[in-house]
């Protein structure tokens, strides 16, 4: 495989990236190889795009007087499945979002979507196979499936973040501080995670198993 921008892989995955050995993110995430290399989300995920959801003046006292520093809350997926969260702080706004979305491609995960809704059929990947819930500090995130065609109830971060992952058709609920983006976003990407890490009912998604598998 020819080499990202000139990109020299530093780890075992990104080498096993750039020499075809690991073809795809799913491969890559399920090698239980550590992901440390943004580039290896870049080759993997080529139509990845990111969305800066909060940028914060954070100031602090030193001693050496007053610093400003921004505070970027950034998420990057694919609209297909892939998902990614992070925030960072520089001293520009332009640096903080940068970094920001280095770390988002480092912290990506499968979503785990599907069609739970008891109207709809097994098989699609409209929305999520299951319950999911995720906390960050005060507030409370939980996304149930949700019939196809009903489209993303709910705030507009948790829509924004449910969109990139590629879900079309959720209800969402949340507790807690939820003005503040920060929190409303991580618990919304946590329940997402979370759920992608429990195990999943087999009738929930065996027909769109089938028809990814080769």
């Amino acid at each position: 495989m020819s080499n990202n921008n000139g990109w020299e892989p530093r780890t075992r995955l990104g080498r096993q990236v750039q020499d075809g050995d690991v073809t795809s993110m799913e491969q890559a995430l399920e090698s239980g190889l550590p992901l440390k290399e943004a580039e290896i989300v870049d080759q993997l995920l080529p139509g990845l795009e990111d969305e800066v959801l909060d940028i914060n003046m954070v100031q602090r006292m030193t001693d050496s007087g007053r610093r400003v520093k921004f505070r970027c809350v950034v998420a990057v997926g694919n609209r297909d499945g892939y998902l990614g969260y992070a925030q960072a702080r520089d001293d520009q706004v332009g640096g903080a979002i940068e970094k920001a979305i280095d770390v988002a491609k480092l912290n990506i995960i499968k979503v785990d979507r599907g069609s739970g809704s008891w109207e709809d059929q097994p098989g699609g990947t409209n929305s999520l196979t299951r319950l999911a819930e995720g906390k960050a500090g005060s507030v409370e995130v939980e996304i149930k499936p949700a019939p196809q065609g009903l489209g993303l109830a709910g705030a507009e971060t948790v829509r924004n973040i449910l969109e990139l992952a590629g879900v079309q058709d959720a209800w969402t609920s949340s507790n807690g501080n939820t003005r503040t983006t920060v929190n409303l976003a991580k618990a919304t990407f946590n329940a997402l995670r979370n759920a992608a890490q429990a195990r999943t009912p087999e009738h929930a998604r065996e027909v769109h198993y089938d028809e990814v598998s080769e």
